[in-house]
């Protein structure tokens, strides 16, 4: 049997991490029934630090943290009926997002383009619930989840790719993390 081990660095990274998530997450401005939330920005710096499979157990983790009741969703909000409801699709679409920010690693332009895809697809997926959780129309549902984030959701990105690896270098070359 091939079995891989995980290193302790490793488990307390993915654990700050989801720390960190869970710090982020609930700070949020509520503008309709999608707020702004810091989520992405927790997740676009995760899956940089970790990598994909890494950032997406982080993730999961935060989930479920806020799934069981903890108030880790935006506006110290938590449980099935959060996670469940309107907005969802949003949380759940944040787990395939971090797949394509690997998938365009190195440069910052190349990150940015893998950010960009994986928002796209969190917006589609939340979006989609949002109008059938809401009874919205799908256009009514972009408007209300989508159209409004995409200048800070950028600003995010930009953060992201700027702060992130000024993070990463120092973790690396500690060992930390791979």
């Amino acid at each position: 049997m091939n079995e891989k081990k995980i290193s302790t660095s490793t488990i307390a990274m993915i654990a700050l991490m989801t720390a960190v998530t869970c710090i982020l997450g609930p700070l949020s401005v509520p503008i309709g029934p999608v707020p702004i939330s810091l989520t992405n920005l927790a997740i676009y710096f995760t899956v940089i630090l970790l990598g994909w499979k890494k950032g997406t157990v982080s993730y999961v983790i935060y989930l479920l943290i806020g799934l069981v009741g903890v108030p880790v969703f935006s506006s110290f909000s938590a449980g099935p009926a959060k996670l469940f409801g309107p907005t969802g699709g949003y949380l759940i679409g944040f787990i395939f997002s971090g797949w394509f920010i690997e998938k365009f690693p190195g440069k910052r332009v190349m990150y940015f383009v893998g950010m960009v895809l994986g928002t796209a697809v969190c917006y589609a997926l939340g979006t989609a619930w949002l109008a059938y959780e809401a009874e919205m129309t799908f256009q009514a549902a972009l408007m209300a989840g989508v159209i409004p984030f995409i200048i800070g959701d950028i600003a995010k990105m930009i953060v992201a790719i700027i702060v992130a690896p000024m993070i990463k270098n120092p973790l690396v070359k500690a060992g930390y993390i791979k």
